[in-house]
């Protein structure tokens, strides 16, 4: 059978965290939104078990601890080391991220986006 290809996402999880330059970024954690879409490359269609496909609870919880390991001065340090969390699995072989501040602005959200393939 052929290879199967699947887009894994995880949209809009929050976390609370340190992120910015601003003073009132570095004063304390703030609310992030973090969604992430995974391609990810099976040999064939997967059977029916967690470890034939890529498990989105470890992202999940890998997320939280990046989340809680330490101030980030920018949305795409963020995003990049979200993204090497993904990659990790060499069955994922393209991942995008977006991270957006949704409490920064009154009439707007800022955020940051990357896409990461393997190999780059």
């Amino acid at each position: 059978m052929a290879e199967a290809t699947y887009t894994i996402r995880l949209d809009t999880l929050e976390v609370r965290m340190g992120l910015g330059i601003h003073a009132e970024e570095l004063a304390g954690p703030q609310r992030v939104l973090v969604s992430v879409a995974m391609t990810c490359a099976y040999p064939a269609p997967p059977e029916d078990r967690i470890d034939a496909v890529v498990d989105y609870d470890r992202v999940r919880e890998g997320i939280h601890a990046i989340a809680v390991s330490g101030h980030v001065m920018l949305q795409e340090v963020l995003c990049d080391r979200i993204a090497a969390l993904c990659l990790a699995d060499p069955r994922v072989v393209e991942v995008t991220v977006r991270s957006t501040k949704p409490d920064i602005y009154p009439d707007a959200q800022i955020g940051c986006e990357v896409v990461r393939r393997r190999g780059q």
